[in-house]
């Protein structure tokens, strides 16, 4: 298949002068001098076309003219006494199916390096993508590890201060029953803690457990004046502590209004109540006592 015509090209050749023996060759070896070169330039050319690939025949046409007049002289300058001084390829002629396989070669091309950057940009992102992400888990890991940190070192401080808290309750307690009327004083707070946990669960509507000995009202302030007595030492002389017979007496007058009224909050305020004037009348005997004393 022809890729180019005669009229695409232009050769310059000259005869060897008169003078020189090759002048006799270009005389009598060829009859037609100009035709043979015009024809060994197009097979050569065709032979040098042939060795590279259609893509590099427009990048490369310099050295295929030099590669052309070389291959030219070496044949006819000693046989024909012909000289070429210059080969110009002008333009190149090719047949429509070489021209549509060309360009789609061109645009398979073009895809190909579009599939190569689109993949090479979506393995770029999928990369940041999953930097990020492991950025993010480890910056997450370590907020969450410092949260810890600080709540296991407030928790530690929380149960350091309780406890010194109530370290120093308990010293000050003790110095304060270690003092005259101290035994008093706690005996009075309590039966007030306990008859005060009884109103408050009176007002509720909830369901609470109770012990089996409830309405028993003198078992009950008994055992809440005994949880003391058990632990202190004897009263001194000169003081009134609370005796049974008054404690037997409130809770006896308790117990009557609970059985009358029949009602858990009236008889927690009653309780209350009676609890208060007995230790006022016993305050005011024991005034009374310093009083003749200091007299």
């Amino acid at each position: 298949m022809n890729l180019l015509n005669p009229s695409f090209a232009i050769l310059y050749v000259k005869s060897i002068s008169c003078a020189s023996p090759l002048q006799v060759h270009a005389s009598y070896g060829v009859e037609d001098p100009e035709y043979a070169v015009t024809q060994l330039a197009q097979t050569t050319m065709r032979s040098e076309i042939g060795k590279i690939s259609l893509d590099h025949v427009f990048k490369e046409r310099e050295s295929l003219n030099v590669q052309i007049v070389e291959v030219i002289n070496q044949a006819a300058v000693q046989p024909w006494g012909i000289k070429c001084l210059r080969y110009e390829i002008k333009d190149i002629e090719l047949p429509n199916k070489v021209r549509e396989a060309m360009q789609m070669q061109v645009e398979a091309e073009r895809k190909k390096r579009a599939v190569v950057l689109e993949s090479e940009g979506l393995r770029e992102s999928a990369i940041n993508v999953a930097e990020g992400k492991k950025r993010a888990q480890i910056l997450e890991s370590e907020a969450v590890k410092m949260q810890q940190v600080n709540i296991a070192r407030g928790d530690a401080s929380a149960i350091l201060a309780r406890a010194t808290a109530s370290a120093d309750g308990i010293k000050m307690l003790s110095n304060a029953l270690s003092k005259q009327h101290g035994g008093n004083a706690a005996s009075y707070n309590i039966a007030e803690q306990y008859v005060t946990a009884f109103k408050s669960l009176a007002k509720t509507n909830n369901t609470i457990l109770l012990p089996t000995n409830t309405g028993d009202v003198t078992s009950m302030v008994a055992s809440a004046m005994a949880v003391y007595k058990n632990l202190s030492i004897p009263p001194k002389e000169g003081e009134l502590p609370v005796s049974a017979e008054e404690i037997k007496e409130i809770a006896t007058g308790v117990q009557k209004a609970a059985d009358s009224e029949n009602s858990s909050q009236e008889l927690a305020e009653q309780l209350s109540d009676n609890v208060n004037t007995q230790l006022e009348k016993r305050d005011k005997m024991q005034f009374g006592m310093q009083e003749k004393t200091l007299l």
